[in-house]
């Protein structure tokens, strides 16, 4: 390819409303340009990226039995209605209206009609497993999109969806999955990690997240350095300590604290470590009569240690609050405590409610509380002498660097990541919305059992550059970059020599199967350089007269620091020996 066919549109400044690196710099590099809040044009330099991305995927998948189709985007409701994510989902789902007034979606995913094809085509056992996969676009409404490609609202994500006849096929269609994943993620040579994830509402513990390690990453990876261990937050488990709760040696007593709401505040007052200190998280589950009318709501009370935070997920997982809760209103809160948030604790209390403490807490001695008296807490609280042990005690807290891993094999730590692929055992939850089954060896039939599996092939690159770049632009792993070889000449329409050697190399490169770009617009050496180190090709090649006189070439790696000197005759081998296989 030669740049003067080609559209190079790069840019001096990004726009203001870019925060972050990967969205900086695409705009910049000419990658995307703006249509829309969260809607881009893939630029021709942009395109080539992910194109190559989804090459990549596309052999993978294909070489781990995956059978590639393509879905439409606009999807009848009626499918939706079957298994009630038309009604449940929220604005995120783009609904739609054809001319004859029928509803339809814009797809955010496909498990619906990739559900409808399997309950049509696989009747028999003998057709099953099955895998089936597409690269299409999606769409998802976010409220507030932004980081360029990483929170779009249109999108293409490769979507997989794998069919079986038992729990114990699909697993292995899982794990099959799970490896094509790391193959994949090994291959566009980026550090990431494959984290256990939450299952959510499904249950069990068979899905993972993959994410690109990046100090701008959205989600904190939790691991152990000593062992394979890696969930994502919401999944890592918090140990109880194995200590045993030590006995009380103080009073309680009411103290006063004025002004001072937040256990940061309390703990600095009083001199003490923000560790002795138990915040109150109220929350509340919606009750109904028989009837289905709204009967009020249970209040519950969580405790965690003052330097703690809360996980909505493990907190979705106690008894009683499984099927859904949501934080307590403040008359909801004045009403049964008879004090404003800031000041609230676990004794004194007229009206029931539902204690839960987290492991921690269950264990702690002498702590510090409200004392649901405004200006007012309690020290010196403990277990049993001044309170009833809690209804519950749970893991319904955030890990902390420095905590043990739950595998025993050491301390965890945390890291930032952007997750760009997830593995999914679906189970039957959509089979049996749909009723797509098969028949058995019997003749009856029995509901499939599915798994499904993602990849954000456009927020990928946006997560390479969040993890490759530096203060001159983008450095592209090999595998993934617009081109791998951009070759300079310097003086090109100055110099017959310059001009005959560089297209001479261009076209031998090209021959031999690599991506390579020949900048033959005439530029100054500067703005040149400039470009292409802001696009982050890896390889670069300088084709000078005082170089040709002096038998030699310049190459440089877009991370060295320098050029390397190689004779003109060994540069093809002396590049193939540089590039990635």
């Amino acid at each position: 390819m030669k740049a003067s066919q080609f559209l190079i549109s790069t840019l001096k400044e990004a726009p203001a409303d870019a925060e972050v690196a990967s969205h900086r710099l695409m705009m910049r590099a000419g990658m995307i340009k703006k249509l829309g809040a969260g809607i881009y044009t893939y630029m021709p330099m942009g395109l080539r990226v992910i194109r190559k991305v989804e090459a990549i995927v596309r052999e993978e998948m294909d070489r781990a039995g995956a059978v590639e189709c393509t879905m439409p985007v606009i999807q009848p409701a009626e499918l939706w209605q079957e298994t009630g994510r038309f009604d449940k989902m929220g604005p995120e789902l783009l609904r739609i209206k054809d001319r004859h007034d029928r509803d339809f979606v814009v797809q955010p995913t496909s498990e619906e009609v990739v559900t409808d094809i399997a309950r049509q085509e696989l009747r028999s056992y003998k057709q099953l497993p099955k895998n089936l996969y597409q690269i299409q676009t999606k769409f998802r409404d976010e409220r507030r999109p932004r980081f360029g490609l990483m929170r779009g609202r249109e999108f293409i994500m490769k979507d997989a969806y794998s069919f079986d006849r038992d729990v114990a096929a699909a697993k292995k269609s899982y794990e099959a999955m799970a490896q094509a994943y790391r193959r994949i993620f090994d291959r566009f040579g980026l550090r990431y990690r494959a984290v256990a994830a939450d299952s959510g509402a499904i249950g069990g513990d068979l899905s993972e997240e993959f994410q690109v390690i990046a100090a701008t990453g959205e989600d904190a990876i939790v691991y152990c350095p000593d062992s394979d261990y890696a969930a994502n937050m919401e999944k890592a488990e918090a140990l109880a300590p194995s200590h045993a709760r030590p006995a009380a040696a103080r009073p309680l007593q009411r103290v006063p604290t004025p002004g001072k709401s937040t256990c940061a505040d309390v703990a600095q007052l009083l001199g003490v470590p923000l560790q002795s200190t138990v915040k109150s998280l109220v929350l509340a589950t919606d009750r109904a009569n028989e009837a289905g009318e709204a009967a009020g709501a249970q209040l519950w009370l969580l405790l965690l240690r003052g330097d703690h935070d809360m996980n909505e997920v493990k907190v979705g997982k106690v008894p009683g609050l499984d099927a859904g809760f949501r934080f307590a209103t403040v008359p909801e809160i004045v009403a049964h405590f008879g004090s404003k948030p800031g000041y609230l604790g676990p004794i004194g209390l007229e009206q029931p409610l539902k204690v839960v403490a987290d492991r921690e807490v269950a264990l702690m001695a002498d702590w510090i509380c409200g004392a649901n008296e405004e200006d007012f807490h309690l020290t010196g609280v403990n277990w049993g002498r001044d309170l009833p042990e809690p209804d519950a005690v749970a893991d319904i807290r955030n890990v902390v660097e420095g905590d043990p891993s739950p595998d025993g094999r050491g301390r965890l730590a945390i890291e930032r990541g952007i997750e760009v692929g997830h593995v999914f055992y679906l189970g039957t939850k959509y089979s049996r919305a749909m009723n797509a089954t098969f028949l058995d060896e019997s003749g009856k039939p029995q509901l499939m059992e599915m798994g499904c599996y993602g990849i954000g092939i456009t927020r990928l690159p946006a997560a390479a550059i969040e993890q490759n770049h530096d203060e001159r632009g983008i450095v592209w792993p090999d595998a993934i970059a617009p081109f791998t070889i951009v070759v300079c000449p310097i003086g090109m329409d100055r110099s017959s020599e310059v001009r005959a050697a560089a297209e001479k190399l261009h076209e031998e490169l090209a021959a031999l199967g690599v991506d390579v770009m020949l900048d033959d617009r005439g530029e100054r050496p500067g703005a040149m350089f400039a470009d292409w180190e802001l696009v982050g090709v890896p390889h670069r090649i300088v084709v000078s007269d005082r170089g040709l006189k002096e038998g030699h070439l310049e190459y440089q790696h877009r991370r060295d620091s320098a050029a390397t000197k190689v004779p003109v005759a060994g540069v093809v081998d002396f590049l193939r020996s540089r590039l990635k296989p």
